[in-house]
């Protein structure tokens, strides 16, 4: 359980007080080094040229490593026993860290120039070897052993793939060879991964930060309060809006379970939902946010790097699918509600909405202009620092005596959360320069499309087979990573949307979340509700259930992520509207405006919400054909209930 909860982007559920522990007493060299990092981030992203320094590419990648994996390893223990304090090797290690990164920064134009990334002089080797193992520490401890482990066979890969059998057979490089490819080659460890991260992904993490210090949590938590905490099962509805509008914005599961589940799930037991079920509810509600834009976390924007294409397009085609999820969740939770005769809280319990915009509207609107700057300005790289410059303005118009503390609590969270970040993706960018310079990652995406034959279905069972078993080891943004160079390429050359491809490999890869026996937002969640693991666990999948079944819809019918004729968008849309309906009806049996629907019925109305999302005129006629048998049924079922009665 360690190895997994510290797989949780910047807060970890069991060793968050411990690494604000260690964050409290190194804070003074964490601090200065994170404002240099978002100073140096920042200058690059608005080309200001301060004092007429400006990096080159591959020098900004190395000096923002070697800044982040000395937060890293002052942040995040080595071992339990070293959580509550710091100790002199994790001082040395960081040292190193920016020494050599530092070091690497300085001489990115001689690697270039000098071609060291083939064979490189003794002390930039020593430097290189020093750096891969400081970041293979840095991935076990922000990635755990699993991961770990799998990049470590990565590593020496490239040293015996002449001896691999088939597929795996690849062109063999020797250790000072593959360091040097690894550590001062382009497509390694400063790799797509670490490029996005510091060109793009740094800046949302402020942005997320800043949203943070300054009660954006609580503003959406009030927020959802007000619109819905009256209505019919109010606290199940206020735990998906508010874990939705926040973790979108925060792309960590784990840690939108913590912030929001602390409150929804024991409101939500207090209004009658069994403790499983309001873990659950909580659990499938946080992992939607990691796929719900804006943000998406760092997934979204590596995607849109592995595609060359604007991050705007990869949010406008994850939109609709992230809506028809939360959709069903509302339904089902209203059904339950219905069913159960659960109400809504008292108006005097809940926040006044007038007095909530008025205190939170810098929140609403940051997040608006973040929304606004990224889909119609096109300024992905610098529309998170203007709208965390914009928050954390009237944050401190507002408490001026705060300043100091607003700015330093901002920057430490922002360090921590991108330490986080570079120890895992620096670790991933092993895997894909393995991949890359012994050409297996070709030879295997050949190889799947020869197996699959002409069967697209089945090469898109066995991707969604294989990027769930990786997401149980590792993080979404790994396990996509590594998808989208093996499987990617099999998806898209068998004809299928190449956002919807690469949207189905993400989505596939973080339902281990809520999947036993990994599940880890449910396990968490059950934590907090008091529940079992696997009970809560098992209902988390029944609720997000519709999650195995979107990726599907939306990679054999692109309309679905808004991609074809505007006429052909709105039909795909409608049907898949009320197939979304009717599957909640379905798990909970229950039908809106109709009543108790019997199991046959269940079943039919399950039945008609699966036709109409495959995308074929037939099925949609079955599908509406379905639909009306329920509706008939359902009525004529409510009318002997009542004559019973």
């Amino acid at each position: 359980m360690a190895d997994q909860v510290t797989t949780e982007t910047d807060i970890a559920l069991a060793t968050d007080l411990p690494v604000t522990s260690r964050l409290h007493q190194a804070r003074w060299v964490v601090f200065p080094i994170t404002a240099l990092a978002l100073l140096l981030v920042a200058n690059q992203v608005f080309l200001l040229r301060i004092a007429g320094f400006q990096l080159p590419s591959t020098g900004f990648y190395y000096a923002l490593i070697g800044m982040f994996f000395c937060v890293l390893f002052l942040t995040f223990p080595m071992r339990h026993s070293e959580a509550l304090r710091v100790p002199v090797h994790d001082w040395v290690f960081s040292a190193i860290s920016l020494g050599t990164g530092i070091y690497f920064a300085s001489i990115a134009g001689d690697i270039i120039n000098r071609g060291w990334d083939f064979e490189a002089p003794i002390l930039p080797t020593l430097a290189a070897l020093a750096l891969f193992v400081l970041i293979l520490e840095g991935l076990r401890r922000t990635g755990g052993t699993v991961l770990f482990y799998i990049c470590l066979v990565f590593a020496v890969f490239p040293i015996v793939a002449d001896y691999m059998p088939g597929l795996l057979w690849g062109s063999q490089y020797t250790p000072r060879e593959t360091l040097s490819a690894f550590v001062m080659g382009s497509g390694a460890i400063v790799g797509v991964p670490v490029q996005v991260v510091s060109e793009l992904v740094i800046g949302y993490l402020l942005f997320g930060a800043a949203l943070t210090v300054t009660g954006g949590g609580k503003f959406f938590m009030d927020f959802a309060s007000a619109l819905l905490g009256q209505a019919r099962g109010g606290p199940a509805k206020v735990s998906i809006i508010s874990s939705g509008l926040f973790g979108s914005l925060s792309g960590s599961v784990v840690s939108n379970v913590i912030s929001t589940g602390a409150f929804t799930i024991p409101t939500m037991k207090r209004c009658g939902y069994p403790p499983h079920y309001a873990g659950a509810v909580e659990a499938c509600a946080s992992t939607g946010g990691s796929i719900m834009p804006p943000v998406m976390g760092a997934a979204g924007f590596i995607m849109a790097s592995f595609l060359n294409v604007p991050y705007a397009t990869v949010v406008s085609a994850a939109i609709l699918p992230a809506v028809l999820f939360y959709a069903a969740l509302l339904l089902q939770v209203d059904a339950y509600a219905a069913r159960n005769g659960l109400a809504g809280l008292p108006k005097e319990e809940l926040p006044d909405l007038g007095k909530t915009l008025r205190k939170g509207w810098p929140h609403l609107v940051g997040v608006l202009m973040l929304v606004g700057l990224i889909l119609f300005a096109q300024m992905e790289r610098s529309a998170p620092f203007i709208s965390a410059g914009f928050m954390l303005t009237f944050a401190i118009l507002r408490s001026p005596k705060q300043t100091w503390t607003l700015l330093a609590e901002t920057v430490l969270e922002a360090g921590r959360s991108s330490a986080y970040l570079y120890g895992i993706l620096a670790g991933i960018g092993l895997i894909v320069g393995s991949l890359s310079i012994t050409g297996v990652g070709s030879s295997v995406s050949r190889e799947l499309v020869f197996a699959a034959g002409d069967n697209v279905y089945l090469l898109l069972v066995f991707g969604a087979i294989t990027s769930f078993v990786l997401g149980m080891g590792m993080t979404a943004s790994a396990c996509y990573i590594f998808l989208a160079i093996i499987l990617g390429p099999a998806l898209t050359q068998q004809g299928l949307d190449i956002v919807a491809s690469h949207l189905f490999i993400l989505y596939w890869g973080m339902l281990s979340y809520i999947t036993p026996p990994v599940a880890l937002a449910a396990v968490v969640a059950a934590g907090i509700a008091g529940s079992g693991n696997l009970r809560t666990g098992m209902k988390a999948m029944r609720l997000g259930s519709i999650l195995f079944i979107l990726p599907f819809a939306f990679v054999l019918n692109p309309a679905l992520i808004l991609r074809g004729d505007l006429w052909e968008i709105l039909q795909s849309v409608g049907t898949a509207g009320v197939a979304i309906w009717l599957i909640a009806c379905a798990f909970e049996g229950y039908l809106h405006f109709i009543g108790r629907l019997p199991q046959l019925v269940r079943v039919l109305s399950g039945g008609a919400g699966l036709c109409l999302l495959v995308p074929e005129a037939r099925t949609d006629i079955l599908g509406l054909g379905l639909c009306l048998c329920v509706v008939i049924f359902g009525v004529i079922s409510r009318k002997r209930t009542a004559l019973a009665q």
